[in-house]
C-alpha cells in the first residue's frame, strides 16, 4: 500500500509543480496527459528514486557524499529513459509530441536534454533528503478507503484518456 500512496500523492505533487510553473512561466502549458490532477511519470520516478536509494544507501556502505554521487547519477539516468521512453511512447499511442527539447543546446534528441536530466537528478536528491522524509510518515498514514478511492479515480480517468486520445 506504501509505494501505491507514493505512486499517487507524487503525481499529484508532480501535476501541482508543474501546473505552478507554467503559470509562473506564463507557458500556458497542461501537466501530464490525463484529465485529473496526476501527472503519473512523477509518480512512477518518484517509486523508483526511493527504491534505488533506498538499495545504495542500504548496501554501498560509503561516505555519505560517495554515495549521494553515485545515486544521483544513477537517479539522473533512470529519470532521463523514463523521460524519454515517456515522449516516444506517448507519440506512438497518441500521435502528438507533450515536449520537445530540439531547440535545446543540450539536446539529445527530441526527448532528452542534458539540461533537464541534471535537472532531474538534482530535484531527484532533494526529494531524497528532504521531501520524501518529511512525507514518508504522513504516507504511511494514508487511509485505505483514500488510497482505494484516489486509485479507482486514477483508473477510470487512465482508461477515458486513452479511449478519447485514441479517437483522434
Amino acid at each position: 500500500m506504501f509505494y501505491i500512496n507514493c505512486f499517487l500523492l507524487y503525481s499529484i505533487l508532480g501535476f501541482l509543480l508543474e501546473t505552478i510553473a507554467a503559470f509562473i512561466m506564463k507557458s500556458g502549458f497542461k501537466s501530464g496527459i490525463l484529465y485529473g490532477p496526476w501527472t503519473p511519470v512523477y509518480g512512477i520516478g518518484a517509486i523508483l528514486t526511493i527504491i534505488i536509494s533506498e538499495y545504495f544507501f542500504k548496501h554501498l556502505h560509503l561516505k555519505i557524499w560517495q554515495e549521494t554521487i553515485i545515486v544521483f547519477i544513477i537517479i539522473t539516468l533512470v529519470l532521463t529513459f523514463i523521460e524519454w521512453l515517456g515522449g516516444i511512447g506517448i507519440e506512438f499511442l497518441f500521435k502528438k509530441s507533450f515536449w520537445d527539447y530540439s531547440d535545446d543546446p543540450t539536446s539529445i534528441g527530441k526527448y532528452i536534454s542534458i539540461r533537464m536530466s541534471l535537472i532531474w537528478g538534482v530535484g531527484a536528491i532533494l526529494f531524497i533528503y528532504f521531501l520524501n522524509p518529511i512525507l514518508k510518515n504522513f504516507i504511511g498514514k494514508i487511509p485505505s478507503f483514500f488510497t482505494y478511492t484516489l486509485l479507482v479515480l486514477f483508473s477510470i480517468d487512465f482508461i477515458i484518456t486513452f479511449i478519447n486520445r485514441l479517437k483522434l
